[in-house]
């Protein structure tokens, strides 16, 4: 009887006016489940108290077809001679109102007695013969001791319900009151009252799932109580959790008496409820990490809140074949009544997840995938986002329409896009259920295949090999193929890709163009076998004259890069190629190889900028393709590209960087492992780089080109170890493992270069200098800044004396103008050191300082603490390094850490700068560390209210 204190003084004080002669018909309305019954029998008990007779009967649905039932409960034998038959001669109309006057003498005899109190519960489901009478009691008792007290359902329901009661009643007649919700801070004293220690957030989940509903709660409480102290604090979203369910009966007998259509209306919202909660926990998964789920007003079409609710009440409408102006007030009903809630996007929906579920689970999974199949097809028609329709197609029955498909695909597209593979698997594998043609369907096993690989590198197999064996032209075929082989290739079994493409070849014998996209294939997987460059160069007949053979344009590609390697041609030629072949139309299959290579070419030229153009014309294609040869070669140049940079930040924030094992590229380290321990050495974390380093067994690991780069990587870290023995050891293998692939120039990895320094350390001159003339003359032939300055900087050491000096100058000339600044330091750090070696210590130190400076300016630790030992044996005073504060943070983590002290999220630095939202959390953290503070409030007061980026750096 919470909040009930005022019905119950309403009564009282009638019962008072009842017992004065002066009386009116009290109706009690309300909602299922608000009390009426308990109230009126609160009431009858209180009107007992006070001398009055109570008189009760309750309607019963069953019962409405029989005349005087209710009328019989409340006068029980003296009422007998209702059940008589009529007279002979007289008509049903006269029997009624004899009948009629024989009861009101009989309610005068009672009143005659002492005062009445008449109770009629659910008059609404009463007979029409009593409810006639009891319309016609209330306009006559007056002057008798009679109160009258009724109850009746008042809701809003889909199907209009009867007049009530009191229609045709003079208000004069009836006092009308209405039992409201309860409020949120009633449930909770009940909640309180039932479970005493109940946490506030329990607390709160019980008042929500109530719903402000007296009979939902106690039900709730009920099912509650058989929780022990190891049950979940927080409430279940399924009623299956619930003992012994008293809840879902609750909820199931409230839309029983709502009537069909309110029902199916119900959990046709629910329905569409659920596909939108799907979404929004997959945008919570941690494979999704970041600042959550998108906003919510973009799950429905519509420019504010009412053409949203509108969009809504129509879908839910058509879903439940009803009238949408009925739903419409059907959902403001229901959102005042408690049981639907107002979203901050204005939306409908249910008070609590449970409340959703146990309207539900009136329905059979059938009935859910064609409700959720009517749903996907109205927010189709509606124009809702592809997300929003894949979810419910991903849950509903098979459409058989194409539009099906193709939101099927494009949200899995979206999902890839997102970071969320498995929901792109998921829909996916629903897509595979529709109705589709063979080329198609192949397309579809492709995509799955390729994330299930992801997942696992056997996982796709099966899916793969089901699309060759799918009828479709050659180029499907091939495509399907490049898929297969690529999956066996990065679960280890290279041999067998190796004899898959070679039938393929056989089959395809009469079309050169697709020969020679497989034999690149065949060179790219085939990088964990020696001398396999070779085999991208066997001679293929010449394509027709009648077919353009768009495809050679990739295969002449392969060529490219080969001669690059070879050291047979310069960078200038190269890039003349490049653009040549990227310049032309291109055949889709092509795409990724020509793109792919001439990103790599680009890259090695020191043109980063088009680099990444090219990689990124080059990943369109291969979006949700993810078992492509060259997909891993785009990924990991993007993390090549950082390197190439010096942008040590943006290295070790890649997510790969740092985790050792197999991963969905293939066994073994990748380029972000090599570049990330290359970071690491340079920034002065060697102990991180060791460990990480010894995550792999170069031993087991397959003899590719990344593990080629890793060895490099672990020589740095040797060397930079005062290692310079193993290092040596090391730097050699790199290159002889380089050689058996006729790649002798080492554009990314110079072993050269790290072995005669290493040799220099070991004192070995001689052996030093040949390995640097050697790549002298690789590096004129190449002609790049960078790979020419690198190489005359090591000549330089080696060389030693006035001309050594004159080599290491040049160097610094030329490496001026290169990207990054890596290179640049070690060339000031080498000419500083031989200056210091003819006394000339003014000008060392200069040269030197600048090191300092660019060093510090990029975050180079180790260079910074080589130019400084030096300046120290120079003469110059040891300058303090800031490790923390402001002047410790790199340029990055300054303008990222301004913004967010701007108060700007995650999300929108990392939109505003292009970034990962992981990148910018990774600059953040050591933001943070070293401007010893633990949270974002704190960083406007750490940080000077000065410019962020490289110009105010430098200045």
């Amino acid at each position: 009887m919470s909040e009930r204190d005022d019905a119950l003084r309403l009564l009282a004080a009638q019962g008072e006016r009842a017992r004065a002669g002066a009386v009116r018909l009290v109706l009690l309305r309300g909602a299922t489940g608000t009390g009426r019954t308990a109230l009126l029998s609160a009431a009858a008990a209180q009107a007992a108290g006070q001398g009055m007779r109570v008189l009760r009967a309750r309607g019963v649905p069953e019962d409405g077809g029989a005349d005087w039932a209710v009328v019989r409960q409340l006068f029980g034998a003296d009422a007998d001679f209702l059940q008589e038959p009529p007279a002979p001669g007289t008509s049903p109309a006269e029997h009624r109102r004899t009948q009629g006057a024989l009861l009101w003498r009989l309610l005068e005899t009672y009143a005659r007695r002492g005062p009445l109190f008449v109770a009629v519960d659910d008059v609404h489901a009463a007979d029409a013969s009593s409810r006639r009478w009891l319309t016609e009691a209330a306009r006559f008792v007056d002057g008798l001791p009679v109160l009258l007290v009724v109850t009746e359902r008042s809701q809003y329901d889909i199907d209009p319900a009867g007049h009530g009661l009191a229609h045709g009643l003079s208000p004069a007649l009836v006092h009308t009151h209405t039992l409201a919700p309860l409020s949120d801070g009633a449930a909770a004293d009940l909640v309180r009252a039932a479970f005493p220690d109940a946490e506030p957030g329990r607390v709160a989940d019980c008042v929500r799932a109530g719903a402000g509903n007296p009979l939902l709660l106690r039900a709730l409480l009920h099912d509650l109580s058989s929780w022990t102290e190891s049950s979940p604090a927080a409430l279940p979203d399924t009623c299956a959790a619930l003992y012994p369910g008293a809840y879902p009966d609750v909820v199931s007998w409230w839309l029983a008496g709502a009537g069909g259509a309110t029902a199916r209306v119900a959990r046709c919202l629910a329905v569409l409820e659920s596909g939108e909660a799907d979404q929004a926990a997959a945008a919570r998964t941690p494979e999704s990490a970041g600042d959550g789920a998108g906003p919510r007003r973009d799950r429905y079409p519509g420019y504010c809140p009412d053409e949203r609710r509108g969009t809504q009440a129509r879908t839910v409408a058509r879903m439940a074949q009803a009238d949408p102006d009925r739903v419409t007030g059907w959902l403001t009903a229901m959102t005042r009544l408690g049981l639907l809630r107002r979203d901050t996007d204005g939306l409908h929906r249910y008070a609590h997840p449970l409340l959703r579920d146990a309207v539900l689970s009136g329905w059979t999974s059938g009935r859910r995938r064609e409700a959720h199949r009517a749903a996907a097809e109205e927010l189709m028609r509606e124009g809702a986002p592809v997300g929003v329709v894949a979810r419910h197609l991903h849950h509903g029955a098979a459409v058989a329409e194409p539009w099906a498909v193709d939101v099927l695909l494009d949200a899995a597209a979206e999902e890839v896009r997102a970071g969320r593979p498995r929901c792109a698997v998921a829909f996916l594998r629903r897509a595979l259920d529709e109705p589709m043609e063979p080329v198609r369907r192949a397309t579809v096993l492709i995509q799955l295949g390729s994330l299930e690989c992801a997942a696992h590198p056997s996982g796709g197999l099966p899916r793969l090999a089901q699309a060759v064996r799918l009828p479709g032209d050659s180029r499907d075929r091939v495509r399907a193929t490049v898929a297969l082989a690529t999956a066996l290739a990065r679960s280890g079994d290279v041999v067998a890709a190796r004899r898959m493409l070679r039938e393929e070849e056989r089959r395809l014998a009469g079309r050169p163009g697709l020969v020679r996209t497989l034999r690149a294939v065949t060179v790219l997987l085939s990088d964990a076998t020696p001398h396999t460059a070779r085999a991208g160069h066997e001679p293929v007949p010449p394509a027709p004259d009648d077919e353009p053979d768009l495809l050679d344009a990739a295969y002449r590609m392969l060529a490219v890069r080969h001669g690059a390697t070879a050291g047979l041609i310069s960078s200038r030629e190269a890039m003349e190629r490049v653009r040549a072949l990227t310049g032309s139309p291109a055949d889709p299959l092509a795409v990724p190889f020509l793109y792919g290579m001439a990103a790599l070419v680009a890259h090695w030229a020191d043109e980063l900028d088009e680099a990444e153009q090219l990689v990124r014309r080059a990943l369109d294609p291969l979006a949700s393709f993810l078992l492509h040869p060259m997909h891993h070669i785009l990924t990991d140049m993007r993390v090549d590209v950082a390197a190439a940079r010096a942008d040590y930040d943006a290295v070790l924030a890649e997510p790969r960087a740092r985790a050792s094992g197999i991963l969905s590229s293939g066994p073994g380290p990748t380029s972000a492992h090599t570049q990330a321990v290359i970071a690491l050495v340079e920034t002065g974390r060697r102990e991180e780089a060791a460990r990480l380093v010894d995550g792999f067994d170069l031993l087991t690991a397959p003899d590719s080109w990344r593990t080629h780069r890793f060895l490099y990587a672990r020589a740095v870290l040797r060397a930079a170890s005062g290692q310079p023995a193993e290092a040596l050891e090391d730097f050699l293998e790199c290159g002889r493992r380089q050689a058996s692939r006729e790649a002798h120039l080492s554009v990314q990895s110079p072993w050269r270069v790290g072995a005669a320094e290493c040799l220099l350390a070991l004192g070995r001159p001689r052996e030093a200098l040949e390995l640097a003339e050697e790549e002298t003359r690789l590096a004129e032939v190449w002609g790049t800044a960078r790979v020419r300055g690198r190489a005359l900087r090591t000549l330089g050491e080696a060389t030693g004396g006035r001309r050594g000096l004159r080599l290491t100058a040049r160097a610094v000339g030329l490496l001026r103008g290169t990207p990054g600044g890596a290179e640049l330091i070690a060339a000031l750090i080498a000419h500083g050191r031989l200056l210091l070696a003819f006394r000339e210590r003014s000008q060392a130190r200069e040269v030197l300082h600048e090191a300092v400076e660019h060093a510090e300016r990029l975050g180079a630790v180790r260079l910074r603490g080589v130019a400084e030992n030096l300046l120290h044996e120079g003469g110059a005073r040891r300058p303090g390094a800031p490790r923390t504060g402001p002047a410790a943070l790199t340029d990055s983590e300054r303008r990222i850490a301004g913004l967010a002290a701007e108060g700007r999220t995650n999300a929108e630095i990392a939109a505003s700068l292009h970034l990962a939202r992981r990148t910018v959390e990774t600059h953040l953290t050591a933001a943070y560390r070293k401007l010893g503070i633990a949270r974002r409030t704190e960083l406007p007061a750490a940080l000077p209210p000065v410019p962020y980026g490289p110009e105010a750096r430098a200045g």
